[in-house]
Formats: C-alpha cells, sequence, structure tokens
C-alpha cells in the first residue's frame, strides 16, 4: 500500500505543532535553569510524585511534606508514582532525575501510542459486586492486562451484604469465583457500608494500589471509606466518574491513614487489554504457561488443531472450559479492527 500524501497545509500543521512542542520544552528548559543559577533550591533529595499538572509536579518528601516542581525538559514522560531526585525551592522546586520503575501502566494517547500513566504499582485491586452481576470473562480480561504488565492482581468481591439477602446470587457468585484461588489469585470480600475492611486494609499494607472495576461496583465507597477526607480530597473524581468525562483528571496518590498508598486516575480505571498479542494474552492465562511450546504447531490457536496441549489439558480438566472459552472470546476481540 502506497503511502498517502499529505497535502501542504497538513504538512505546515504538523510542522507548526512539531515547533510548538519544541518551543515549550525549551521554555520550561529556560526557566529550569534560570531557578539553578539563581542558587534558590536545596540540596538534592528523593522524593515521590504525588500528583501531575502538565508542566508541573507535586513532589512529596520522604518527611511527608510537599511542593510544586518544575521539570527539566528531558523529564517530559514523569507520571504519578515515578520516584526521582529533585531540590526544594522557593517558591517551586525542580526534579531533576527520575529513579528506574519497577512497574508501569500506559495506555493510548489520541494518536495509538501507548504512553505511561502511573509508575511503581505494586497491586491492581479488581472490583466486582453481585449488581451489576459480573462474568467471567470480564474478570478475565482485567486479570490477563494485570498479568500482561507483570503487576499483582488481586480479586475484590464488594457490596457483600447484599449476597446474605438472596441464597441464589450468592450460589451464583461462589460458583463463578470459585475458580481464581486455585489459580492462585487471592479473594477479597468487603463491604464499606458495614465495616467490612478488614481483609483490605491488611491488604493495602506498604503497598501503592489501584483500583479497576466497572461502574457501580462501588470503587468510589472504597476510596472514601479507605481516606476519611475523600469527600475533601476525590469528591470531583466520584463526579467525574458519574460524568464520564476522563480527560481533564490526572492521577493522585493518597497515603491510606491505615498503611500503604492509593493511586486514582480515570484513566488507570479505564484499563484494559491494549495493543496485546495472541502470545500476550496466552501468558497472561496462568494455567496455560506450563503448557505454552508444546503444541504440535507453532502457530496453534487452540482450538481444533490434533496435538494441541491446551486442548489436552481441557479435555483432562487441567484447564477449566470457561477459562478456555474466555481466552477464545478475548482473541477473537482483538482480532476485530477496532478490538
Amino acid at each position: 500500500m502506497t503511502k498517502r500524501k499529505l497535502s501542504r497545509q497538513q504538512s505546515w500543521r504538523i510542522s507548526k505543532i512539531q515547533q510548538e512542542r519544541t518551543d515549550r520544552a525549551n521554555r520550561r528548559e529556560q526557566l529550569t535553569d534560570e531557578v539553578l543559577g539563581a542558587g534558590e533550591l536545596g540540596p538534592e533529595q528523593d522524593g515521590l510524585i504525588i500528583a501531575h499538572f502538565g508542566t508541573q509536579v507535586q513532589v512529596e518528601a520522604e518527611s511527608g511534606s510537599s511542593q510544586r516542581c518544575h521539570l527539566r525538559a528531558n523529564l517530559d514522560g514523569l507520571v504519578t508514582g515515578d520516584r526521582v531526585v529533585w531540590c526544594a525551592g522557593d517558591p517551586v522546586g525542580v526534579v531533576v532525575a527520575r529513579h528506574p520503575r519497577h512497574s508501569e501502566l500506559r495506555r493510548p494517547d489520541p494518536y495509538g501510542k501507548l504512553k505511561p500513566i502511573a509508575a511503581n504499582i505494586d497491586q491492581i485491586l479488581v472490583v466486582i459486586a453481585p449488581f451489576p452481576e459480573p462474568h467471567g470473562n470480564l474478570i478475565d480480561r482485567y486479570l490477563v492486562a494485570a498479568e500482561a504488565v507483570d503487576i499483582e492482581p488481586v480479586l475484590v468481591l464488594n457490596k457483600t451484604d447484599l449476597l446474605d439477602r438472596d441464597p441464589a446470587l450468592q450460589g451464583r457468585m461462589d460458583a463463578l469465583l470459585a475458580l481464581y484461588p486455585t489459580l492462585g489469585y487471592r479473594l477479597l470480600r468487603t463491604c464499606s457500608h458495614s465495616g467490612g475492611l478488614e481483609e483490605l486494609h491488611q491488604a493495602l499494607q506498604g503497598r501503592i494500589s489501584i483500583f479497576v472495576g466497572q461502574s457501580g461496583v462501588g470503587k468510589s465507597s472504597l476510596v472514601n471509606a479507605l481516606l476519611p477526607e475523600a469527600d475533601l480530597r476525590v469528591g470531583p473524581l466520584s463526579e467525574l466518574r458519574q460524568t464520564g468525562t476522563h480527560t481533564t483528571t490526572t492521577a493522585q496518590l493518597f497515603h491510606i491513614p491505615a498503611g500503604g498508598s492509593l493511586i486514582d486516575s480515570p484513566g488507570i480505571r479505564e484499563f484494559g487489554l491494549w495493543h496485546m498479542s495472541r502470545d500476550q494474552v496466552e501468558f497472561g492465562f496462568r494455567e496455560f504457561r506450563p503448557l505454552l511450546g508444546h503444541c504440535r504447531f507453532r502457530d496453534c490457536r487452540h482450538e481444533r488443531e490434533p496435538g494441541c496441549a491446551i486442548l489436552a489439558a481441557a479435555a483432562t480438566g487441567e484447564i477449566s472450559t470457561s477459562r478456555l472459552q474466555s481466552y477464545r472470546h478475548i482473541i477473537s476481540t482483538l482480532e476485530q479492527p477496532n478490538g
């Protein structure tokens, strides 16, 4: 296929956008150099980015205090959760370097390029609830996405008080979730209204976590229960959840009084199977991993091929039929033009 030739106006527009970005970076670098040259900065110290505001970030010192900071031009990709080297200033500090990340979450930008939105997360809490009633494929999609970025997923069944009123629903939820602990996934049961958060508090201790899940499963209620000042600090985010407007909200990191930290961001709540390959999806199913590479054909699709190790394991019950069907459904959606 021949490349489509850009019109003169399109070429001019692209050049203009690129020049504007360069000019902004140069102005930011000049401002940073002026602050550095003025001798108004303190010594270099380690810090944690707890919020991102365009060309500035909020950096938390090890003492617990925080300050807005400029970024050097070569540090354009900083995100909430990054650990950095910075210098305090009056009135604004400067971030001078970033420590290596041990994990990152990314999402596509408007041009389809994956960009980080949060870093150094230790676990992803997949929140489900009796209503809206979940299904296995939805849960599996979240788990596969977490496995792909090598961040531990934890299943959280919220609103457990609703199950006490409906034994039939209790039975369906138990049947749906019974498989996951056998695969090594931790399952927590919570209810923010009746004080049933002991397991969750324990799971959050000493870790940086995020919540993902469908609208209506109670993520906002959990955040408010975990953060006593949630009405003040995350109220605007709750409103954005209801309206679905996600474009202007930044990821923010909150420290939980009982221990641990929580990163909250609309971009993270949309966390999903972005630009994943078949190999990545296969690896995201934990029970598949020992069998990968043992099929007769290298390009085995695990459908009807002879000598398929995955099909053989499903026939003996080593792999559940529901998980195999879930895998096939995920692959079929990835193969769609907009999947």
